[in-house]
């Protein structure tokens, strides 16, 4: 499997397992292909993330860091 990463754009704020998932965190799950990955972050958050990358972002722009998701 194959990790792919969640954001949350600058209006979605969701809680995990203790921690906050906003602009400044960036989520992580693992799947076989982008389309599961996409259908992952669709049963955990709705349409309520901003988008799926296939390759870590750029942490800079994310100082909460990375938090599993699966």
């Amino acid at each position: 499997m194959k990790a792919f990463y969640v954001t949350f754009g600058q209006i979605h704020v969701h809680a995990w397992s203790g921690r906050t998932l906003d602009r400044n965190t960036v989520g992580v799950i693992h799947a076989h292909n982008y389309e599961g990955a996409m259908e992952q972050a669709r049963e955990c958050f709705g349409e309520e993330f901003a988008n799926v990358y296939d390759k870590l972002p750029n942490m800079r722009f994310y100082p909460g860091g990375l938090v599993k998701l699966t």
